[in-house]
């Protein structure tokens, strides 16, 4: 069988815009990551086009597909500094996109006058916050119905 040579893709990142929304909250839902025990948390979650409109939300897209299909996005917070929300779509991890968005999501912070940016991790996902520079600072306790257990508090120290 002959190897197959992957198509080349450009990834860039723009900011959402609140035609984007249904988009976003289909990522969201749609996210392996929030499986099994974790699926309730999602289930009703809606990124909406207010969101949007209201906070730093940034969006990475395939150039080379004329839908401009969305790969994964983040949200970054600016009082108090966090960064909200970061989902890179299935199909999409392993491909860089993730570090794509924390590296944008810094430059951002940085462009604000930050210093530093919060965050609340989803547990499966913070051996990749520590793998792109954030910091282990804590935990914070679960508080049912809205989130079952306890998660990693880390911190992005920006330069």
């Amino acid at each position: 069988m002959p190897s197959m040579t992957p198509t080349p893709r450009t990834t860039a990142v723009r900011r959402a815009v609140a035609g984007d929304a249904k988009r976003l909250t289909r990522l969201v839902r749609g996210s392996r990551a929030y499986g099994g025990p974790y699926a309730a948390m999602v289930a009703g979650y809606r990124v909406g086009p207010d969101y949007i409109e209201s906070h730093r939300v940034f969006a990475a897209v395939d150039t080379g597909d004329p839908a401009g299909r969305v790969l994964g996005f983040y949200s970054l917070v600016l009082a108090p500094p966090e960064l909200d929300l970061l989902f890179v779509a299935d199909g999409s991890q392993g491909r860089g996109i993730g570090r794509l968005l924390v590296e944008h999501m810094k430059s951002q912070a940085r462009a604000a006058g930050l210093d530093r940016v919060r965050v609340v991790s989803h547990p499966p996902a913070e051996g990749f916050y520590l793998s792109v520079g954030a910091l282990l600072t804590g935990t914070v306790s679960a508080n049912p119905p809205a989130v079952a257990w306890d998660r990693p508090e880390l911190e992005f120290p920006i330069g």
